[in-house]
Protein backbone atom coordinates (compact mmCIF):
# COMPACT_ATOMS: atom_id res chain seq x y z
CA UNK A 1 0.00 0.00 0.00
CA UNK A 2 1.22 3.54 -0.74
CA UNK A 3 2.27 5.53 2.30
CA UNK A 4 -0.28 7.94 3.73
CA UNK A 5 0.84 11.52 3.06
CA UNK A 6 2.00 13.38 6.14
CA UNK A 7 -0.24 16.15 7.45
CA UNK A 8 0.60 19.61 6.10
CA UNK A 9 2.72 21.84 8.31
CA UNK A 10 1.00 25.04 7.23
CA UNK A 11 -2.23 26.25 5.66
CA UNK A 12 -2.11 28.21 2.42
CA UNK A 13 -5.37 30.14 2.15
CA UNK A 14 -6.08 31.05 -1.47
CA UNK A 15 -7.71 34.48 -1.71
CA UNK A 16 -7.59 35.02 -5.47
CA UNK A 17 -11.28 34.39 -6.19
CA UNK A 18 -12.12 37.25 -3.80
CA UNK A 19 -9.16 39.58 -3.30
CA UNK A 20 -7.83 38.98 -6.78
CA UNK A 21 -11.04 39.28 -8.75
CA UNK A 22 -12.32 42.38 -6.94
CA UNK A 23 -9.15 44.19 -7.95
CA UNK A 24 -9.40 43.79 -11.73
CA UNK A 25 -11.73 45.71 -14.02
CA UNK A 26 -13.08 42.69 -15.85
CA UNK A 27 -15.73 40.45 -14.31
CA UNK A 28 -14.95 36.75 -14.57
CA UNK A 29 -18.03 34.75 -15.66
CA UNK A 30 -19.54 32.58 -12.96
CA UNK A 31 -18.84 29.32 -14.79
CA UNK A 32 -15.19 30.32 -15.21
CA UNK A 33 -14.91 31.08 -11.48
CA UNK A 34 -16.27 27.63 -10.72
CA UNK A 35 -13.75 25.96 -13.04
CA UNK A 36 -10.92 27.91 -11.41
CA UNK A 37 -12.04 26.92 -7.92
CA UNK A 38 -12.35 23.30 -9.03
CA UNK A 39 -8.75 23.40 -10.27
CA UNK A 40 -7.53 24.89 -6.99
CA UNK A 41 -9.27 22.13 -5.06
CA UNK A 42 -7.77 19.50 -7.37
CA UNK A 43 -4.32 20.91 -6.52
CA UNK A 44 -4.93 20.32 -2.83
CA UNK A 45 -5.84 23.84 -1.69
CA UNK A 46 -7.81 23.37 1.54
CA UNK A 47 -9.09 26.90 2.21
CA UNK A 48 -10.36 29.33 -0.42
CA UNK A 49 -11.77 32.81 0.02
CA UNK A 50 -14.26 32.61 -2.80
CA UNK A 51 -16.29 35.83 -2.63
CA UNK A 52 -17.11 39.09 -0.93
CA UNK A 53 -20.69 39.82 0.13
CA UNK A 54 -20.98 43.49 -0.78
CA UNK A 55 -23.52 45.39 -2.91
CA UNK A 56 -23.14 44.54 -6.60
CA UNK A 57 -23.22 48.25 -7.49
CA UNK A 58 -19.96 48.67 -5.55
CA UNK A 59 -18.22 45.49 -6.69
CA UNK A 60 -19.98 43.97 -9.71
CA UNK A 61 -17.25 41.32 -9.81
CA UNK A 62 -18.84 39.83 -6.68
CA UNK A 63 -22.49 39.89 -7.80
CA UNK A 64 -22.59 36.06 -7.95
CA UNK A 65 -21.14 35.57 -4.46
CA UNK A 66 -23.90 33.30 -3.16
CA UNK A 67 -23.78 31.05 -6.21
CA UNK A 68 -19.99 30.75 -5.96
CA UNK A 69 -20.16 29.85 -2.26
CA UNK A 70 -22.76 27.18 -2.95
CA UNK A 71 -20.62 25.67 -5.70
CA UNK A 72 -17.41 25.72 -3.67
CA UNK A 73 -19.20 24.09 -0.73
CA UNK A 74 -19.85 20.97 -2.82
CA UNK A 75 -16.17 20.10 -2.42
CA UNK A 76 -15.56 17.93 0.64
CA UNK A 77 -12.64 18.87 2.87
CA UNK A 78 -12.39 22.47 1.70
CA UNK A 79 -13.07 25.46 3.94
CA UNK A 80 -15.13 27.96 1.96
CA UNK A 81 -14.43 31.46 3.20
CA UNK A 82 -16.24 34.71 2.41
CA UNK A 83 -15.41 38.30 3.23
CA UNK A 84 -18.23 40.21 4.92
CA UNK A 85 -17.96 43.90 5.82
CA UNK A 86 -21.11 44.05 7.92
CA UNK A 87 -24.08 42.20 9.42
CA UNK A 88 -26.06 42.20 6.17
CA UNK A 89 -23.17 40.61 4.30
CA UNK A 90 -22.75 38.03 7.06
CA UNK A 91 -26.42 37.07 6.88
CA UNK A 92 -26.14 36.49 3.13
CA UNK A 93 -22.89 34.54 3.43
CA UNK A 94 -24.25 32.27 6.16
CA UNK A 95 -27.42 31.68 4.17
CA UNK A 96 -25.30 30.67 1.16
CA UNK A 97 -23.40 28.14 3.29
CA UNK A 98 -19.99 29.74 3.92
CA UNK A 99 -17.82 27.81 6.39
CA UNK A 100 -15.80 30.79 7.55
CA UNK A 101 -16.33 34.54 7.58
CA UNK A 102 -13.57 37.12 7.48
CA UNK A 103 -14.15 40.76 8.34
CA UNK A 104 -11.83 43.62 7.29
CA UNK A 105 -11.12 45.81 10.33
CA UNK A 106 -8.66 48.54 9.40
CA UNK A 107 -6.21 49.96 11.92
CA UNK A 108 -6.07 53.11 9.77
CA UNK A 109 -9.02 55.37 10.44
CA UNK A 110 -8.71 56.94 6.96
CA UNK A 111 -8.69 53.56 5.21
CA UNK A 112 -11.54 52.24 7.36
CA UNK A 113 -13.76 55.17 6.40
CA UNK A 114 -12.86 54.81 2.72
CA UNK A 115 -13.24 51.03 2.65
CA UNK A 116 -16.30 50.33 4.83
CA UNK A 117 -17.50 53.83 5.80
CA UNK A 118 -17.06 53.06 9.48
CA UNK A 119 -14.43 53.92 12.07
CA UNK A 120 -12.29 51.10 13.49
CA UNK A 121 -14.31 51.28 16.71
CA UNK A 122 -17.56 50.95 14.79
CA UNK A 123 -16.14 47.92 12.99
CA UNK A 124 -15.40 46.24 16.32
CA UNK A 125 -19.11 46.60 17.12
CA UNK A 126 -19.90 45.15 13.70
CA UNK A 127 -17.71 42.15 14.58
CA UNK A 128 -19.69 41.80 17.81
CA UNK A 129 -22.99 41.83 15.92
CA UNK A 130 -21.77 39.27 13.37
CA UNK A 131 -20.43 37.01 16.13
CA UNK A 132 -23.80 37.15 17.88
CA UNK A 133 -25.60 36.24 14.64
CA UNK A 134 -23.14 33.42 13.96
CA UNK A 135 -23.58 32.04 17.47
CA UNK A 136 -27.35 32.07 17.06
CA UNK A 137 -27.74 30.46 13.63
CA UNK A 138 -24.44 28.84 12.60
CA UNK A 139 -22.19 28.19 15.62
CA UNK A 140 -19.88 25.94 13.60
CA UNK A 141 -18.82 28.79 11.31
CA UNK A 142 -15.48 30.42 12.12
CA UNK A 143 -15.09 34.19 12.27
CA UNK A 144 -11.81 35.94 11.54
CA UNK A 145 -11.07 39.64 11.94
CA UNK A 146 -8.30 40.63 9.56
CA UNK A 147 -6.55 43.79 10.74
CA UNK A 148 -6.06 45.73 7.49
CA UNK A 149 -3.29 48.31 6.98
CA UNK A 150 -1.51 46.79 9.98
CA UNK A 151 1.89 47.83 8.64
CA UNK A 152 1.06 51.24 7.17
CA UNK A 153 -1.48 53.00 4.98
CA UNK A 154 -1.31 54.96 1.73
CA UNK A 155 -4.02 57.29 3.00
CA UNK A 156 -2.95 57.83 6.60
CA UNK A 157 0.74 56.97 6.44
CA UNK A 158 2.17 55.43 9.60
CA UNK A 159 -0.12 53.20 11.65
CA UNK A 160 0.79 52.88 15.33
CA UNK A 161 1.60 49.31 16.34
CA UNK A 162 -0.19 49.79 19.64
CA UNK A 163 -3.36 50.59 17.68
CA UNK A 164 -2.99 47.38 15.66
CA UNK A 165 -2.59 45.13 18.69
CA UNK A 166 -5.38 46.89 20.59
CA UNK A 167 -7.76 46.49 17.67
CA UNK A 168 -6.95 42.79 17.22
CA UNK A 169 -7.52 42.21 20.93
CA UNK A 170 -10.83 44.06 20.85
CA UNK A 171 -12.02 42.00 17.87
CA UNK A 172 -11.30 38.72 19.64
CA UNK A 173 -12.99 40.00 22.78
CA UNK A 174 -16.00 40.90 20.60
CA UNK A 175 -16.33 37.30 19.43
CA UNK A 176 -13.88 36.74 16.56
CA UNK A 177 -12.23 33.31 16.73
CA UNK A 178 -8.95 34.76 15.53
CA UNK A 179 -7.37 37.95 14.29
CA UNK A 180 -4.58 38.15 11.71
CA UNK A 181 -2.55 40.96 10.20
CA UNK A 182 -2.80 42.29 6.64
CA UNK A 183 -0.18 44.29 4.76
CA UNK A 184 -2.92 45.85 2.66
CA UNK A 185 -0.69 48.32 0.82
CA UNK A 186 2.64 46.49 0.74
CA UNK A 187 4.47 48.65 3.26
CA UNK A 188 5.77 45.87 5.54
CA UNK A 189 9.36 44.73 5.92
CA UNK A 190 10.59 41.53 7.62
CA UNK A 191 11.81 43.21 10.82
CA UNK A 192 8.44 44.93 11.24
CA UNK A 193 6.58 41.69 10.50
CA UNK A 194 8.55 39.78 13.14
CA UNK A 195 7.99 42.48 15.73
CA UNK A 196 4.26 42.87 15.16
CA UNK A 197 3.43 39.15 14.91
CA UNK A 198 5.51 38.50 18.03
CA UNK A 199 3.37 41.04 19.87
CA UNK A 200 0.15 39.64 18.39
CA UNK A 201 0.97 36.06 19.36
CA UNK A 202 2.05 37.17 22.83
CA UNK A 203 -1.31 38.91 23.26
CA UNK A 204 -3.66 36.41 21.59
CA UNK A 205 -1.83 33.08 21.65
CA UNK A 206 -3.62 30.51 19.47
CA UNK A 207 -6.13 33.16 18.39
CA UNK A 208 -3.47 35.06 16.48
CA UNK A 209 -4.39 34.48 12.85
CA UNK A 210 -3.04 34.58 9.32
CA UNK A 211 -0.37 36.62 7.61
CA UNK A 212 -1.87 38.40 4.59
CA UNK A 213 1.07 39.92 2.72
CA UNK A 214 1.25 41.87 -0.51
CA UNK A 215 4.19 41.88 -2.88
CA UNK A 216 3.84 45.52 -3.90
CA UNK A 217 7.50 46.27 -3.20
CA UNK A 218 8.88 42.79 -3.73
CA UNK A 219 9.01 41.78 -0.06
CA UNK A 220 6.03 39.44 0.07
CA UNK A 221 7.93 36.15 0.39
CA UNK A 222 10.48 37.63 2.80
CA UNK A 223 7.64 38.88 4.98
CA UNK A 224 5.92 35.48 4.93
CA UNK A 225 9.16 33.83 5.99
CA UNK A 226 9.51 36.37 8.81
CA UNK A 227 5.97 35.53 9.95
CA UNK A 228 6.79 31.80 9.82
CA UNK A 229 9.80 32.45 12.06
CA UNK A 230 7.40 33.97 14.62
CA UNK A 231 5.11 30.95 14.60
CA UNK A 232 2.49 31.93 12.01
CA UNK A 233 1.15 28.85 10.22
CA UNK A 234 -1.60 30.28 7.99
CA UNK A 235 -0.70 32.39 4.96
CA UNK A 236 -2.98 34.15 2.48
CA UNK A 237 -1.90 34.29 -1.15
CA UNK A 238 -3.35 34.61 -4.64
CA UNK A 239 -2.78 32.52 -7.74
CA UNK A 240 -0.91 34.58 -10.30
CA UNK A 241 -0.45 37.36 -7.75
CA UNK A 242 -3.84 38.91 -8.49
CA UNK A 243 -5.12 41.34 -5.92
CA UNK A 244 -5.02 44.64 -4.13
CA UNK A 245 -7.53 46.97 -2.51
CA UNK A 246 -9.75 49.28 -4.57
CA UNK A 247 -9.79 51.79 -1.68
CA UNK A 248 -6.04 51.85 -1.08
CA UNK A 249 -4.16 53.52 -3.95
CA UNK A 250 -1.09 51.59 -5.05
CA UNK A 251 -1.99 48.41 -3.16
CA UNK A 252 -1.25 46.04 -6.00
CA UNK A 253 -0.21 42.46 -5.84
CA UNK A 254 -0.86 39.68 -3.35
CA UNK A 255 1.87 37.17 -2.67
CA UNK A 256 1.91 34.67 -5.55
CA UNK A 257 0.55 31.32 -4.35
CA UNK A 258 2.79 29.37 -6.71
CA UNK A 259 5.94 31.06 -5.39
CA UNK A 260 4.84 30.77 -1.76
CA UNK A 261 4.12 27.05 -2.07
CA UNK A 262 7.44 26.46 -3.83
CA UNK A 263 9.37 28.36 -1.15
CA UNK A 264 7.90 26.36 1.71
CA UNK A 265 8.08 23.00 -0.07
CA UNK A 266 11.72 23.64 -1.03
CA UNK A 267 12.40 24.35 2.65
CA UNK A 268 10.90 21.00 3.66
CA UNK A 269 7.70 22.55 5.00
CA UNK A 270 4.64 20.63 3.81
CA UNK A 271 1.79 22.62 2.28
CA UNK A 272 -0.32 19.68 1.10
CA UNK A 273 -0.50 21.31 -2.35
CA UNK A 274 0.58 19.65 -5.60
CA UNK A 275 2.72 22.23 -7.39
CA UNK A 276 2.21 20.78 -10.87
CA UNK A 277 -1.58 20.88 -10.42
CA UNK A 278 -1.34 24.35 -8.89
CA UNK A 279 0.52 25.62 -11.94
CA UNK A 280 -2.16 23.96 -14.10
CA UNK A 281 -4.81 25.98 -12.23
CA UNK A 282 -3.47 29.08 -13.99
CA UNK A 283 -5.07 27.80 -17.21
CA UNK A 284 -8.72 28.27 -16.15
CA UNK A 285 -7.75 31.54 -14.46
CA UNK A 286 -6.23 32.89 -17.66
CA UNK A 287 -9.17 31.63 -19.71
CA UNK A 288 -11.62 33.40 -17.43
CA UNK A 289 -9.68 36.69 -17.50
CA UNK A 290 -8.24 36.91 -21.00
CA UNK A 291 -5.53 39.54 -21.28
CA UNK A 292 -5.13 40.01 -17.52
CA UNK A 293 -1.43 39.77 -16.55
CA UNK A 294 -0.52 36.93 -14.22
CA UNK A 295 2.64 37.03 -12.15
CA UNK A 296 4.99 34.55 -10.53
CA UNK A 297 8.64 33.57 -10.79
CA UNK A 298 8.06 29.84 -10.32
CA UNK A 299 5.56 29.58 -13.21
CA UNK A 300 8.01 31.40 -15.48
CA UNK A 301 11.09 29.42 -14.47
CA UNK A 302 9.51 26.02 -13.86
CA UNK A 303 10.42 23.61 -11.10
CA UNK A 304 14.11 22.82 -10.56
CA UNK A 305 15.52 19.64 -12.05
CA UNK A 306 15.05 16.80 -9.61
CA UNK A 307 12.61 18.74 -7.42
CA UNK A 308 10.49 16.21 -5.55
CA UNK A 309 7.22 17.08 -3.82
CA UNK A 310 6.99 16.37 -0.11
CA UNK A 311 4.88 13.39 0.95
Amino acid sequence: MPATPAAPDILISEVGPRDGLQSVEATMPTAAKCRWIDALVAAGVREIEVASFVPARLLPQMADAAEIVRHAATHAGVTVMALVPNLRGAQAALQAGAHKLTMPVSASRAHSLANVRKTPEEMVEEVRAVAKLRDAIAPGVKLEAGISTAFGCTLQGEVAEDDVIRLATLCVAAGADESGLSDTVGYANPVQVRRLFRRLRSELGAQAGAAHMHNTRGLGLANCLAAWDEGVRTFDSSLGGLGGCPYAPGASGNVVTEDLVFMFEAMGIRTGIDLDKLLAARVPLAAGLPGEPLYGMTPDAGLPKGFAPLR
